[in-house]
């Protein structure tokens, strides 16, 4: 079917005005030519987000944990599932409104250079290749794989070099080399345009050297069409178009960046500058033909997606999939292999028959579960609640603090810690559960942290939650630290303090049922961190530079306190490599596990080229193939 001749062909029976009006995200509907309206914003980071009910998966960064592209391609195809769903439904109303559509801005690809950034959760961590195999995974979950129409669009973002400041995302200008950008920045959006061919690509806030990201020659009409042989549709991040003139300077009006951006490639805006081109039409700015081009983009787009067809096979798709046993299963089986083990002198798997004290804000948080960009789950497990399921001995409950609010001694408000140090002095064993939430670490506007604009200022645990660490390890009982949060912390005292420790990245709707299953040892860790885990801040060059020197794995010089790529597990593995692409991989230990073999080229400087992950039953040797491109 020719999408491409039936776009050239709807687009010219509509006016200029009316090709103008396809443009915007909010598209207004032509009924002479039997198009409704159609809002092109709808989010699926890790579940269809923002439109009621729906499986609730890991944040990004805990999927990324997973080392486990197979299974995340899993989880896309159940998020598109999910998003079809909704979207038969909704369309019977004659129009598809905001978060109700197939064109979902999903996913993340941004590398997460620099742990201060609060929106690093929503990406697949530090390195490139993992980036770019995760994010290709996903694509290719999301657009599904009939030979004629996509399931859903999926949309890579952020394009391009951005990663923060939030606070000055709408007027910064990210200078780097051609060494950073190609080898760092632009990697991962390289990987998944010539592997997974996704619908679309959506521009930054920021400048890069100098050109704003969705009016950039370089980026949009260079190197994205040009080198990198997209041929998609391009949209405008929310806003950005008027950044261009109001905070970039580089234009002098609504009018000038809404024709700069055409002219360049940018054929969707999110926003309203695109109100404004036919004021730069009637100027001179901006010709037909530019407008036309886009619009067939966006109309060929809709066509494959099977808007305006009868017997599209994901028609038949119905509601029966949201949270379906299928789906909840998916979900519990990658947040099990998201959860990464630092540390463990022994303690761990419980036996479940302890009395264990869990304390911590984030113990029965519905937040942590649920990261930004979400879904609402009809059912969730926090992870008192999941320790509660599994333990068949007593468990003590205390909150012991609260999240980044100090107690005030002389204040009316409850006093929690004094509950949280007796509850582990009546137990054997604490399981510790700290960390941030999505209202201290997000994007520009979501957080609650207004100083920094959703980014940290350091990497350290909130006041609050340092004096409930100390007073429990102060009881002397063995603490379990499971750390909650979507970035690297300050964990250095953890580490040395505490008899196990767990980073547990937002783990979804199944969190909890998840995190008990590693505790008691119903399986074994699998997870591996996604980035580096700094012992400070201090230890970082300036968050504003945009250099790679001294940043992730791959470029840092210190001595960091886990590596990329660390994780520990129940079981230990031999890896025997038969030649540079097969290994041997053996379970020396006495339990059934997943196993992620990772290969790394060292010059000229460490990079991970490869890995795979595999399941070794106790005792048995697999021989895999680590794919490497």
């Amino acid at each position: 079917m020719d999408f491409k001749a039936r776009a050239r062909e709807l687009v010219s029976q509509m006016t200029l005005e009316e090709k103008m009006g396809q443009m915007k995200y909010n598209a207004p509907a032509i009924p002479r030519l039997g198009i409704p309206a159609y809002n092109w914003w709808n989010e699926a980071l890790h579940g269809v987000a923002r439109s009621g009910t729906a499986t609730v998966f890991p944040q990004a960064i805990a999927m990324a944990a997973s080392f486990n592209d197979e299974l995340v391609h899993e989880v896309a195809d159940a998020i598109s599932d999910e998003a079809r769903a909704k979207y038969n439904e909704y369309k019977t109303f004659g129009e598809t409104l905001i978060y109700q559509g197939l064109t979902c801005w999903s996913p993340n690809i941004n590398i997460f250079r620099d742990p201060r950034w609060g929106r690093g959760h929503e990406t697949y961590g530090e390195d490139p290749y993992l980036t770019g195999r995760m994010g290709a995974a996903f694509v290719e979950g999301l657009q599904g794989d009939d030979p004629v129409y996509r399931k859903t669009d999926a949309t890579l973002k952020h394009y391009a070099v951005h990663s923060g400041p939030e606070g000055l995302r709408h007027s910064f200008d990210a200078e780097v080399s051609r060494e950073d950008l190609y080898g760092t920045y632009l990697a991962a959006f390289r990987y998944c345009i010539e592997k997974a061919h996704p619908a679309a690509v959506m521009g930054a806030y920021n400048r890069v050297n100098g050109e704003p990201c969705c009016a950039s020659k370089t980026l949009l009409t260079d190197i994205l069409r040009g080198e990198f042989g997209f041929d998609g549709y391009v949209v405008s991040d929310c806003g950005a178009i008027r950044d261009i003139d109001l905070h970039h300077k580089v234009t002098n009006g609504p009018d000038e960046s809404a024709a700069l951006a055409v002219k360049n490639g940018c054929d969707l805006n999110c926003g309203a500058a695109y109100t404004y081109l036919m004021a730069a039409y009637e100027k001179g700015l901006i010709g037909e033909e530019e407008i036309t081009a886009s619009a067939e983009r966006l109309m060929e787009a809709r066509l494959r997606l099977g808007m305006f067809d009868e017997g599209c096979p994901y028609d038949s798709i119905t509601m029966d999939v949201v949270e379906s046993p299928e789906h909840i299963a998916l979900n519990r089986e990658i947040a099990r292999q998201s959860i990464v083990l630092l540390k463990n002198d022994g303690i761990l798997p419980l036996k479940g028959s302890e009395t264990i004290a869990v304390i911590g804000p984030n113990a029965d948080s519905k937040a942590v579960l649920l990261a930004n960009y979400n879904g609402t789950p009809s059912r969730y497990t926090t992870l008192l609640r999941g320790i509660q399921e599994a333990a068949s001995g007593k468990v003590n409950y205390a909150e012991g603090c609260h999240l980044f609010r100090e107690e005030d001694p002389d204040g009316c408000s409850q006093h929690p810690l004094r509950e949280a140090i007796l509850a582990a002095k009546r137990s054997d064993v604490v399981v510790l559960c700290m960390g941030l939430d999505p209202a201290m670490e997000g994007e520009e506007g979501d957080a609650y942290n207004c100083t920094a604009s959703g980014d940290k200022l350091d990497l350290e645990l909130p006041a609050s939650q340092k004096t409930l660490y100390r007073e429990i390890v102060k009881t002397g009982k063995p603490v379990i630290f499971v750390n909650v949060s979507g970035s690297c912390l300050n964990l250095c005292d953890q580490d040395r303090e505490c008899a196990a420790v767990l980073q547990c990245f937002y783990p979804g709707a199944e969190g909890g049922h998840a995190l008990a299953d590693i505790l008691f040892g119903k399986v074994s860790p699998s997870g591996r961190l996604p980035v580096t885990f700094y012992k400070s801040a201090d230890d970082l060059p300036d968050f504003t530079d945009y250099s790679m020197k001294g940043r992730t794995y791959r470029f840092f010089e210190g001595e960091p306190l886990y590596p990329f790529g660390h994780g520990l597990s129940y079981t230990s593995f031999a890896e025997n490599w038969l030649d540079g692409e097969t290994v041997e991989v053996r379970n020396t230990g006495k339990m059934d596990a997943w196993h992620t073999v990772l290969k790394f080229a060292r010059e000229p400087h460490p990079q991970l080229v490869g890995f795979r992950k595999v399941w070794v039953p106790a005792g048995e040797t697999v021989t895999v193939q680590v794919r490497q491109d």
